[in-house]
């Protein structure tokens, strides 16, 4: 079985602005929005799971007394 080629984060947001331009146009049938409207929520999914990936990886780098000191990065909420 072939594997599904993981697209970069930068093209799901190329690919989901195309589909929300397509669906703001409004020349797609019904059953052609909603069939883009769920691939939309679809890649919308994926982009904020990588993004939680990546927000948990991030870590700052403390220079302490020759010493390297790693602290989970905190965001404002």
């Amino acid at each position: 079985m072939e594997k599904k080629e993981q697209k970069s984060f930068e093209e799901q947001m190329k690919e989901l602005e195309n589909i929300v331009f397509e669906l703001e146009k409004g020349e797609l049938s019904l059953d052609d929005s909603v069939s883009k409207f769920e691939e939309g929520i679809k890649i919308s999914k994926e982009c904020n799971k990588t993004l939680q990936e990546a927000e948990k990886k991030i870590n700052i780098l403390i220079n302490e007394e020759d010493s390297i000191k790693e602290e989970e990065f905190k965001t404002e909420e």
